[in-house]
């Protein structure tokens, strides 16, 4: 198959009690499984049969014939990239040389965080807060529905869904709640540490 549902990082239940076992079933073993599902259908016979996930996101990109395709082989790499987002027992401040350059480009921690916290709050509808570097400098974006930033030339360093399905069952329509607790709680700054040493 053409795209393939991974493995959580970690266990079902290790994010509790900020995400719970009851959302990671539904968000990892639904959500996610679907967008692998319906999207191998979708590529199955075409020209896309035998490229790898990226290749596929970026040559569906912005082309309404393939858009199911599109949407589903991105959603799945934004799920991948989401779960390597949090850990259990994440959160707090990133060290590093990660930290000194978001304190560099956003003037300081609280900065980035105020303005991460507030591009997930105001994503209108489902998408995705990021983190991205970009021509040299981080930068916060959002994208709508299953947009990513990799169709941009951005190299994603971290990613928050904002799906109600990430958050509903824990945090009810309380978004912001859950956007605190993930920068409190859940954020894995060690992943993009990684991401941000391998540019």
């Amino acid at each position: 198959m053409t795209l393939e549902l991974p493995n959580l990082p970690y266990d079902i239940s290790a994010l509790e009690p900020h995400i719970s076992k009851e959302t990671l079933e539904f968000h990892h073993g639904k959500h996610h499984q679907a967008y692998v599902t319906n999207g191998n259908k979708l590529i199955a016979g075409t020209e896309f049969e035998s490229m790898s996930e990226e290749e596929i996101i970026k040559a569906t990109a912005n082309n309404t014939d393939h858009i199911g395709i599109f949407n589903n082989a991105a959603q799945v790499w934004n799920h991948t990239f989401y779960w390597k987002s949090m850990k259990p027992n994440g959160g707090g401040v990133p060290t590093g040389s990660l930290a000194k350059k978001i304190s560099d480009d956003f003037g300081s921690y609280e900065a980035f965080k105020e303005q991460f916290a507030n591009a997930g709050a105001t994503q209108f509808g489902s998408g995705w807060a990021w983190l991205v570097f970009d021509q040299g400098t981080l930068k916060i974006v959002k994208t709508a529905n299953a947009g990513t930033p990799i169709v941009k030339n951005q190299t994603p360093i971290l990613t928050m869904d904002v799906w109600e399905h990430a958050y509903y069952v824990d945090f009810r329509n309380a978004r912001p709640k859950y956007i605190e607790t993930f920068l409190n709680n859940l954020v894995n700054w060690e992943f993009a540490q990684q991401n941000f040493d391998n540019l």
